[in-house]
């Protein structure tokens, strides 16, 4: 089920107030009615097939955890101090069970040049895979949920299923036990909405619109000038982060109309003055997640310098692999680890923070390039035109489709008016300018203070949002 969707609105309106009535009445009642509908959207999102096997390997993840913190001595539920004897060995066969459900239905056409191949991926697997191995993990640790009754919702939890963010144990189950649960306040519905608006906003006025020029580009490079390949490039690069941290916009503003906090996940990461500091602005979870679960055990920065750069380049080449089973996704995150690992032996810190800026700025357009690319032919062919000399301005066939109906209603007006500069030029400034504000939605929502002004502007973008969603795409990283 599509976020940008009157169906979705429907589907939310109802599971809120439901589960909220519910929960005043008994909370257990509330978190079974959440539950259900967690359930519906899975189904509605990826039929009875991807439930199935989402399902599946809950139960693996909750057999696991019940087994270790079972034979663990005295462990008591919620624990939060590791505990040497916990019996690891339940653990470690549940996390290669996810691993290789993940491996089946992503990787095997990959690895096998398409011999074998499943030929359809469940909804949401990555994120689900990501999230199951950080609970085995703390567990291994000495961490047990509060109850044993939080475990499906943490598996199933509809704003989270599909892209995430991807939920720490810790951060997670404490909030099913907290007052605020399924009785927000009505400062926390006010930052709900607001967040839910401008996560619309982003992806369907902006991100959106920027995919289209995105796509006219990619679907004819052979006639693209200089100018037009960096405007390709950019748009990318933009429509990417709207995309994603709209979508992540949505899902706190959901949850928080639950009573429910959802984890930072985008801090203004094109500000960033070095890989390093973009990767701990861009996708925050999923850096946390590799961090803890992957890099720190693998040694992390203790062992030596070499070491480390091997445990550097390790991480960033599975997650590039994590992203997608293609070579284009191996090399982005190859570059961005070899980045780091440079950043670390040389560093930049000598340098004007304009020019630090420049050069990681410019370093993640042309990397975003091979996550974009169908091919490794098609990316070089695209950053060779980029860098040419044809400095012919772009044509108007790249606006083609943008902003098509605004465009209608201005030719109306003005039937002389060329738009395509018009409408790029729009739809640029405004990317631009959301992309690099100094806030983000859902770190605003703790201070949010409805007003007059706030309100009649979320007014005007949800309106003209839901006007526009007969047209919206699907949410770029539920690919992945």
């Amino acid at each position: 089920m599509n976020f940008q969707t009157l169906a979705f609105l429907a589907f939310l309106a109802l599971t809120v107030t439901g589960c909220r009535l519910a929960g005043r009445f008994r909370r257990d009642a509330g978190l079974i009615l959440l539950n259900a509908a967690s359930l519906f959207f899975c189904v509605q999102g990826g039929g009875w097939k991807s439930v199935f096997v989402l399902a599946l390997g809950a139960v693996v993840s909750a057999a696991a955890v019940r087994k270790a913190v079972t034979q663990a001595a005295a462990v008591p539920l919620g624990a939060a101090e590791p505990v040497d004897s916990v019996d690891r060995r339940w653990l470690i066969l549940a996390a290669v069970w996810h691993l290789g459900v993940l491996a089946v239905f992503k990787y095997a056409g990959f690895f096998t040049g398409g011999a074998v191949s499943v030929g359809w991926v469940p909804l949401g697997l990555s994120f689900f895979t990501f999230q199951q191995l950080w609970l085995l993990k703390e567990v291994a640790n000495g961490f047990s949920p509060a109850s044993w009754t939080f475990l499906p919702l943490y598996a199933f939890f509809f704003p989270t299923l599909v892209s995430g963010p991807i939920l720490k144990p810790q951060a997670f189950f404490p909030q099913l036990q907290d007052g605020r649960f399924l009785q927000p306040s009505g400062r926390d519905e006010a930052a709900g909405l607001y967040a839910i608006a401008i996560g619309s906003a982003k992806k369907v006025l902006l991100a959106d619109n920027l995919g289209v020029i995105v796509d006219n580009g990619w679907n004819r490079l052979e006639d693209l000038s200089a100018p037009a390949a960096w405007l390709v490039i950019l748009g990318y690069t933009l429509q990417l982060y709207l995309d994603f941290s709209g979508y992540c916009d949505i899902a706190s503003g959901a949850a928080r109309l639950l009573g429910l906090r959802l984890p930072v996940n985008f801090n203004s990461p094109y500000r960033s003055l070095s890989v390093g500091e973009f990767w701990k602005r861009w996708h925050i979870t999923l850096t946390s997640f590799l961090r803890e679960c992957l890099y720190f055990p693998l040694g992390g920065s203790q062992k030596g310098t070499v070491r480390t750069c091997a445990n550097i380049l390790t991480v960033f080449l599975l997650s590039g692999l994590w992203h997608g089973a293609g070579w284009t996704f191996l090399v982005w995150g190859g570059l961005h680890g070899l980045a780091q690992i440079a950043e670390r032996l040389w560093g930049r810190e000598r340098l004007p923070a304009a020019l630090r800026w420049a050069l990681t700025f410019a370093f993640v357009n042309l990397a975003w390039v091979f996550f974009r690319a169908p091919d490794l032919g098609a990316a070089l062919k695209l950053l060779n035109t980029a860098l040419t000399a044809d400095f012919r301005p772009p044509e108007s066939w790249l606006a083609e489709g943008l902003l098509s109906k605004e465009a209608s209603a201005l030719l109306l007006l003005f039937p002389r008016l060329n738009t395509a500069a018009l409408r790029i030029g729009a739809v640029f400034a405004g990317a631009l300018t959301v992309s690099f504000w100094p806030r983000n939605a859902v770190g605003e929502m703790d201070s949010f203070r409805p007003t007059v002004w706030r309100l009649v502007l979320l007014t005007l973008a949800a309106a003209w949002t839901v006007l526009s969603f007969s047209g919206v795409t699907t949410f770029i990283y539920s690919n992945f």
